[in-house]
């Protein structure tokens, strides 16, 4: 494994399987059909159901392909239910001319497209081409895993360097479609990723830690931005390409999970029916000010003082809980959760989210803190 170091500095970075990356205004419209990998390609879409019956995207897409769509599944539901991906892919397996799945939306169809890839070359050794139309900011389309639950609640996936998604289009006229409260939290949870690439142990300093500064600090702008006009397709075009700078560059030498306030969304997530983007809103500050007492995550998040309009005091525990802070500040500003008084999760399961979060463990330092942290969501 080759891992960044700081001192001296070193690394690898290995581009994953992206091949375009299309944004602004009519994205689709003007590039999805060169996107595809075949003149004579047949396209299957991976949807939810509010985007299908709700928004005229989903038509959208079908006319532009015309008899180049072979069909579409709008079931996927928040969290990516087996159920239903038990369902479309039992649907793909059963007509071979499919070679490209496109998703259009967040996180959910997203994943389920690559999960169903990954089933299906488990079956007939191939991989589908993977076209990726976001409509949030969870920037799912950047990563080579794919996460579902399983029937029992819990979050589980797959992983593969060929789940990369190989086309992306951001497309600011479909994100105009987005309700606001889920724009704005999946942008916190675009956030979560730049933070937690800052300190992990194998991100790149180049390109991805740069990259995350610059993503992180456009998030802080561009969200309050997006609040006040939410019609701004320069804004949201920004947002977009700020998801993908978030996460888009960890690269093929990235290991294992993404950090802490992952874990502890994966634990509050699926489990207890709340989305991503709003544990992200949750977990993130309390993280950010508690990895302020590791001095080499504090090192590495101190450095993003400068790209939000503050000065460094050359204290990296309290200039990595000042960033804390003004996380906590941007989720409250955004008029986004705070703690877990809207959802239904009893204080019961406080070692039960805790074990999750700390992979298995019972008790401990690592225990301890995060346990703190937990039952600071319930204040």
């Amino acid at each position: 494994m080759t891992e960044a170091t700081y001192h001296p500095l070193s690394g690898l970075w290995q581009p994953t399987q992206l091949q375009k990356l299309h944004y602004g205004p009519n994205s689709v419209k003007t590039h999805l059909l060169s996107c595809l990998p075949k003149q004579s390609s047949k396209a299957f879409i991976i949807t939810g159901n509010s985007l299908a019956t709700k928004t005229p995207l989903v038509r959208q897409v079908e006319e532009l392909l015309e008899n180049k769509h072979a069909g579409t599944f709008s079931k996927i539901g928040e969290h990516a239910p087996v159920k239903q991906l038990d369902e479309a892919t039992d649907i793909v397996k059963k007509d071979d001319s499919v070679d490209t799945v496109i998703s259009i939306g967040g996180g959910s169809p997203i994943d389920s497209s690559k999960a169903i890839s990954y089933r299906l070359h488990e079956t007939t050794g191939k991989w589908l081409y993977h076209i990726a139309i976001p409509t949030t900011l969870s920037a799912s389309e950047c990563t080579m895993a794919a996460g579902y639950t399983e029937a029992d609640g819990v979050k589980t996936g797959v992983r593969a360097g060929d789940l990369t998604p190989s086309v992306v289009l951001y497309d600011s006229t479909f994100a105009l479609h987005t309700p606001e409260r889920l724009w704005t939290s999946t942008g916190m949870r675009a956030m979560d990723h730049a933070i937690e690439l800052l300190y992990h142990p194998t991100a790149t300093e180049m390109p991805a830690r740069w990259l995350t500064l610059q993503a992180a600090a456009s998030l802080f702008e561009n969200l309050l931005k997006y609040k006040k006009d939410p019609k701004d397709e320069d804004i949201i075009t920004k947002l977009q390409l700020s998801a993908f700078a978030s996460l888009g560059f960890m690269g093929y030498n990235m290991k294992g999970g993404l950090g802490l306030s992952h874990a502890l969304g994966y634990a509050l997530g699926s489990p207890y029916s709340i989305p991503h983007g709003i544990t992200s809103c949750l977990t993130l500050g309390h993280v950010v000010k508690l990895k302020a007492q590791d001095p080499a995550a504090a090192e590495q998040v101190a450095r993003l003082l400068p790209f939000i309009g503050e000065t460094a005091s050359g204290d990296v525990k309290k200039d990595a809980e000042r960033v804390g802070d003004r996380i906590l500040q941007l989720v409250r500003d955004l008029g986004l959760d705070s703690d877990l008084k809207n959802y239904k999760v009893g204080k019961d399961q406080i070692p039960i989210i805790t074990e999750r979060a700390t992979g298995g463990r019972k008790s401990g330092d690592v225990y301890d803190a995060v346990e703190g942290l937990v039952k600071g969501l319930f204040d």
